[in-house]
């Protein structure tokens, strides 16, 4: 494949097809390592091409591995798709900790400018937060923070990134104390106790089953002491008792809107003595996720992403993976990277808990990809979670921890989510991820605060069409720039946004109705 006028990629000498670099046309031939294969049907941006005869029922590979089995035989230069391949079991060798690799040291020290807390965590944004803990409150809660939206806070209170309300479709109609519940809270107090939260309210309605004040007390939630005066022991020791108010207690929405308006007015001052200061790499946990994925995600962005977490890994810092259902099928990959098989069997039991908890509902993983994805030429979810997993870089899986459990070890870290990007990036922030890089080929468009998003494309034209969203183009991989290349721009592009540089999405102020806690269980 030349690079000024590429047309097909052949990941690994053993894969049975290459991906469309470009549209092919019928007729086309195809310049491949090692020969060259003629199209026999129009292949289109990110669909694959067999590269040799495939008889019915044989494995086809890319990325050297397993991505589905031919459902009828396929010729040289036919179009690989859902109309030929399809996703059978088969087993996979998990060689727990088999291949455990090295972290190279990093060439240079590198920093950048965020806020420190307490606790040692560095926060790269400095929000107020106005957190509802159960729908009835979502409204009000909205309300409050409105009254904050005027830029002339900015200007007065420079050093604060805005007021944000966290709302949601949940809080009642749940198991008190059960599993959703438990899963509610985590998330909530990992959003309050979040580095990039200088400070927060929370709203209740009042007779809701996730009460406001069974959060403080289970989650044990203080405020952030003023700047200076902590650190010893921890970011909530000797903080204040955080304002709860309750809707139906403060009688009815504008009492509570006017009361939390006062108490956010209050503790503005004390959020904007925070001043960023400079940092070390090391204080950066990035969160990675992809979402509207097409078929050359696996071949740009996720790889980019994947040596740009390398990167980070390689100063000390933390990169957390997610999408368990979107892994499926490539799960031994990580299982040989794992520090001791005991880590590696942690993620194959997530994967048998999907397995069972998938076909409870009667639904089979491989309902994943979606029609989007199908259309950006992915088609089994083997294929899908094999590029998905190219974001995991190279480095070793050091844990593997429940939905939004804080991430306290630096290096890779799985976080077992649901693949759908809201509930997913949810987790991921909770954990106290300050950074999010999400890789998109169709064009997702997602925020979330109060982290930023850096939205990575996979293709070029894309990116052109939607450059109001988009953050970074990788499709410059598929005219040659090698993949190592772009993730050291990303890694430099993490780097400013944290230190204070705004993504597309926080330019647009996308980013709060994307908040959405994962429910496994029944609403009652």
């Amino acid at each position: 494949m030349s690079s000024d006028d590429p047309r097909g990629v052949l990941l690994r000498a053993e894969d049975d097809v290459a991906v469309a670099a470009r549209p092919i046309p019928a007729g086309a031939t195809i310049e491949l390592p090692g020969g060259r294969v003629t199209a026999r049907e129009p292949i289109g941006l990110g669909h694959k091409v067999a590269v040799r005869d495939i008889g019915e029922g044989r494995p086809v590979r890319k990325y050297g591995q397993i991505i589905g089995f031919a459902s009828r035989p396929v010729a040289a230069g036919a179009l690989v798709h859902v109309h030929n391949l399809r996703a059978d079991l088969f087993e996979r060798d998990y060689a727990y900790a088999a291949e455990r690799p090295t972290v190279p040291a990093p060439d240079r020290p590198r920093t950048f400018r965020g806020f420190l807390r307490p606790d040692g965590r560095v926060g790269t944004r400095n929000y107020i937060a106005v957190i509802s803990t159960v729908n009835c409150s979502a409204s009000a809660s909205r309300l409050i923070a409105d009254r904050f939206r005027d830029s002339r806070l900015r200007d007065e209170f420079p050093n604060v990134d805005g007021v944000f309300a966290i709302t949601h479709k949940g809080g009642c109609g749940l198991p008190f104390e059960g599993e959703d519940h438990g899963i509610l809270e985590r998330v909530l107090a990992g959003f309050a106790r979040h580095p990039n939260v200088a400070a927060y309210v929370i709203v209740g309605l009042g007779c809701e089953g996730a009460y406001a004040q069974h959060l403080v007390e289970t989650r044990q939630l203080t405020l952030l002491p003023p700047p200076g005066a902590g650190g010893a022991k921890g970011r909530h020791d000797g903080g204040p008792a955080p304002t709860v108010l309750n809707i139906q207690e403060e009688g009815g929405i504008t009492r509570t809107v006017e009361a939390a308006v006062r108490a956010v007015r209050d503790l503005l001052p004390a959020a904007n003595a925070w001043e960023r200061t400079e940092q070390p790499a090391s204080k950066i946990c990035l969160a990675m996720e992809c979402g509207g994925s097409d078929g050359n995600s696996g071949v740009t962005a996720n790889p980019a992403l994947g040596a740009a977490a390398d990167l980070l890994i390689s100063h000390g810092g933390s990169a957390v993976l997610g999408e368990t259902t979107e892994i499926y099928g490539a799960e031994h990959l990580l299982t040989r990277r794992a520090v001791s098989r005991e880590v590696g069997e942690k993620l194959v039991r997530r994967i048998k808990w999907w397995e069972w908890y998938t076909g409870v509902f009667g639904a089979k993983i491989d309902n994943n990809p979606s029609p989007g994805n199908k259309a950006g030429g992915l088609t089994t979810i083997y294929e899908k979670s094999l590029g998905a997993l190219a974001k995991a870089g190279s480095t070793p899986m050091v844990d593997v921890v429940e939905y939004a459990a804080p991430v306290t070890k630096p290096g890779l870290v799985f976080m077992d989510t649901p693949g759908y990007d809201p509930p997913c990036t949810t987790g991921l922030v909770a954990s106290g991820a300050n950074v999010l890089v999400f890789t998109t080929g169709r064009g997702s468009v997602l925020g979330l605060r109060p982290t930023p998003c850096i939205k990575l494309a996979t293709n070029t034209p894309m990116y052109e069409r939607m450059a109001d969203d988009m953050d970074m183009d990788a499709g410059t991989i598929l005219d040659g720039e090698p993949v190592e290349a772009v993730g050291r721009r990303l890694f430099d592009r993490i780097l400013e946004v944290a230190g204070g540089e705004p993504t597309k999405s926080e330019r647009l102020g996308v980013g709060e109705e994307e908040f959405a806690p994962w429910t496994i269980g029944p609403t009652l």
